[in-house]
């Protein structure tokens, strides 16, 4: 056998190293390439920008394709015949005596009715607003020649709408006014209530900036898309567009995939914030809201408040979804809106009961089953939503439901007169009056009847009765019936003694939803302001936003200018926005002097993100009035003065502003004269100057108050149980020597709020004055209740008590 040949081992070797070296230069290569990929990447500070839909739609086609014809796409366009889903071949609709007519001409859509001036023209419909179960549509008025063409002026909404289910014309009354409206109402169409601009435009386009002009008293509003679209729930795109076409093998070190991460599988919380930028019923804290951001450093949910739930957190007025969700086991439970929706069409996932059942899965059919729901198969009492989620219409035609996702509790309505789905469903049992059932077309109606109605309310007691005894042979009783929180607000709210311990450990108790403690909480400073504030000290480092921001609130009603500064200080550092503006508004009272450089500091920067965001709202004359208090509040009487008067100047019919310019014209005519007698020797010229600019500045008081008063009677009027407006009423009459209308809005004030410590010392006070010391008395004693620890009280009581001894003892 021949003897192997020695040169094949180092050829053998030769291949290997070769082949190897190539491997770790591929290596190297795309270690190195995919290195630079990652280190390379766009400025930290870089700001995203928008960029409209069809950067999108070039990669995302079929999220596009789903998202056409949805309600976000539909949400505002421009009328055309393709979007313009009403009849305007010369068709009329009466409505209060006025019949309007709704036509085209010159290829443009109009509608002949009552104008601002009151008399019957011809409007063009210039965008068309929702697309089911109603379409709505706006003229726009106050155009200014040479405005540019991305600019959309004042736009105002038509009560004229459309019913897309019934195919027919509808006028859209407010809820609570069955009459007609005066044009100068702020509820007539033409009216700040039905003004896109500042009540609709912000949730319907992408991108909105109001732009309104307070000194021209014009619009310039703008958009980066008509609708709702990607980037009002992805975020502006720029970045992740810039990033996409690198084609890298990362995303970008820096900014991620450049958009707000919104499918986090750890926390459901940016998902949510996104939507509930919009749906939800909220003040603005900070404009420019960018989704994925904290939802409390640029919004404050509304409560849960008497007005607009029902006492055990159900919804009642117009709320939509953020306030019901945070209530439910599902939020807490992580659950988010696209566990049910789809994120592009916005509909439901599943049919039916499966929305539910995809998730609440058991093998013996526990819940989708009569053994649980105790109704027959496929019928309206066998639906999930029916019972755990049910509806309410608003704007006529528009169902919404409750996404508490509570268990019916027909038990406390028997107990509160709250609603349950069950009387709901069974109102074919009560005896309802014949006469309303063709005006009262929901549970609701029936409901808010019974506040006044006896007969409406004892029908519906005896279905509530009957449904609590059903629910217990089903599911037993609840242990909860006298504990839950719905019995300790309602017995707040009707003024029983003795709740404020209650109203206190919920408000502590950290079992219960967030809104819910931040809702006792607030109504204990309604309650029992002399025992809120401990409670509210307890809380400001509570863990909730809405507590945190509830407990600064409360502290106003402190005396303690130091405990003030102790306690929110603090604050102004919150990490959220919400809390550390609320800690400044209350804070701005405080001296300048009484606060170091450490603690001025975060209090301008703080004031500087409320007045922000007050001013988001600038057309509105409320804005320019908080503003115009917290100037007062700083000692700024010349910025005070200019928000006042621009108030009146945006709103001339609102009430509050001229009150508040003449009470501080008044002081400063005040400060004035004081300073004539002061420097009267020294300089008399000068003396003389300010008594002219006293005289001048009462001149204006007077004027302003002769202006407000009228208005005040007409608000009073229109709000006979809101104790405020009442409240100020009386105070404007006192001021024109009205002493005994005075004294009868006062009481009604004291009646309607006899918690209010401010209103039942006002009407002690004129009691006082006309000598009628034992009303004056009962009202004193009262006020003492309420703030046992005022010592200036506790003088005013002797005081009156020797001026009715000394009285009784004339002869």
């Amino acid at each position: 056998m021949p003897e192997a040949s020695g040169t094949d081992e180092p050829a053998r070797f030769t291949r290997q190293t070769w082949f190897l070296g190539a491997v770790a230069l591929a290596a190297i290569f795309i270690g190195g390439y995919g290195f630079a990929d990652w280190w390379t990447c766009l400025p930290e500070d870089a700001t995203a920008t928008y960029v409209g839909r069809q950067s999108c739609i070039e990669c995302h086609q079929q999220e596009a394709k789903l998202w056409e014809g949805s309600h976000h796409d539909l949400a505002m366009d421009v009328a055309s015949e393709e979007t313009i889903l009403a009849d305007f071949n010369n068709t009329e609709l009466s409505h209060y005596g006025i019949t309007s007519k709704m036509f085209r001409k010159d290829g443009k859509f109009m509608v002949n009715t009552e104008g601002p001036d009151g008399e019957m023209s011809d409007f063009e419909v210039k965008y068309v607003f929702g697309v089911d179960p109603l379409q709505q549509y706006m003229v726009e008025f106050d155009r200014r020649k040479g405005m540019p063409e991305y600019e959309v002026a004042r736009l105002q909404v038509l009560r004229l709408s459309w019913d897309t289910d019934e195919q027919k014309w509808f006028y859209l009354r407010p809820p609570d006014v069955d009459e007609k409206l005066a044009p100068d109402d702020d509820l007539h169409w033409t009216g700040i209530a039905q003004r896109w601009n500042n009540m609709c435009a912000d949730c319907h386009s992408t991108n909105l900036k109001k732009n309104f002009d307070a000194k021209t008293k014009t619009y310039h509003t703008t958009f980066s898309e008509i609708d709702v679209s990607c980037e009002a729930c992805h975020g502006p795109g720029s970045l992740h567009v810039d990033i996409a076409k690198t084609k890298g093998v990362f995303w970008d070190r820096n900014h991620g995939y450049g958009l707000a991460k919104l499918k986090d599988k750890n926390s459901s919380k940016a998902q949510l914030d996104t939507c509930f930028q919009c749906h939800s019923r909220r003040r603005v804290v900070k404009p420019g809201y960018r989704p994925g951001e904290e939802y409390y450093d640029y919004f404050a949910n509304e409560l849960l408040l008497e007005h607009t739930y029902h006492t055990d957190g159900q919804i009642l007025d117009e709320v939509y979804v953020h306030g019901s969700f945070i209530q439910s086991k599902m939020y807490h439970k992580g659950i988010r809106c696209t566990d049910c929706h789809d994120p592009h069409t916005a509909r439901l996932k599943h049919d039916g009961n499966e929305v539910c059942t995809s998730c609440h899965e058991h093998s013996a059919g526990k819940y989708d089953t009569p053994i649980h729901h105790h109704h027959k198969p496929d019928g309206k009492g066998a639906s999930c939503v029916e019972c755990h989620m049910p509806q309410t219409t608003y704007m006529t035609v528009d169902d919404r439901r409750d996404h508490s996702l509570r268990v019916p509790r027909p038990d406390l309505s028997v107990k509160l007169g709250s609603p349950n789905v069950c009387t709901r469903c069974h109102l074919d049992r009560a005896k309802l009056p014949e006469d309303k059932k063709e005006d009262f077309t929901q549970y609701l109606d029936w409901m808010l009847a019974a506040q006044d109605d006896a007969a409406v309310k004892e029908s519906l007691a005896e279905v509530d009765q009957w449904a609590a005894e059903s629910f217990k042979q089903w599911y037993g009783d609840k242990k909860d019936v006298a504990t839950h929180y719905a019995n300790v607000l309602a017995e707040a709210r009707e003024g029983k003694p003795g709740v404020e311990g209650d109203l206190t450990a919920l408000a502590k108790n950290k079992q219960l939803p967030g809104i819910v403690r931040a809702t006792c909480l607030y109504e204990l400073g309604q309650y029992a302001p002399e025992r809120v504030l401990d409670a509210s000290r307890a809380l400001l480092d509570d863990e909730d936003p809405q507590v945190r921001t509830t407990a600064a609130a409360n502290l106003q009603l402190s005396s303690d200018d130091r405990q003030l500064i102790k306690l929110l200080v603090p604050l102004l550092e919150d990490p959220v926005r919400s809390v550390r503006t609320e800690a400044a508004r209350v804070l701005a009272r405080i001296p300048n002097a009484a606060l170091h450089g450490d603690q001025r500091r975060p209090l301008r920067s703080a004031l500087k993100e409320f007045e922000d965001g007050v001013l988001v709202n600038n057309d509105r004359a409320a804005a320019h009035l908080t503003l115009g208090v917290v100037h007062e509040s700083l000692g700024d009487a010349k910025a005070a003065r200019r928000a006042y008067e621009v108030a009146i100047a945006v709103e001339p019919t609102v009430t509050g502003p001229r009150t508040n310019l003449a009470a501080l014209l008044e002081r400063l005519a005040e400060e004035a004269e004081s300073n004539a007698q002061r420097i009267a020797r020294q300089d008399r010229d000068a003396a003389v100057e300010s008594i002219m600019a006293s005289q001048k500045l009462r001149q204006e008081t007077a004027r302003l108050r002769q202006a407000e008063l009228p208005l005040l009677g007409r608000d009073a009027g229109l709000a006979p149980d809101n104790a405020a407006i009442q409240y100020r009423y009386g105070l404007s009459l006192y001021l024109h020597d009205r002493h005994a209308e005075a004294a009868t809005a006062l009481a009604n004030a004291a009646r309607l709020e006899p918690n209010t410590s401010d209103f039942v010392l006002a009407l002690a006070l004129l009691y006082r004055q006309q000598k009628q010391y034992d009303k004056a008395l009962e009202q004193i004693d009262r006020v003492l209740e309420l703030r046992p620890d005022d010592r200036s009280y506790q003088q005013l009581l002797r005081e009156v008590r020797q001026e009715a001894a000394a009285t009784s003892q004339q002869p």
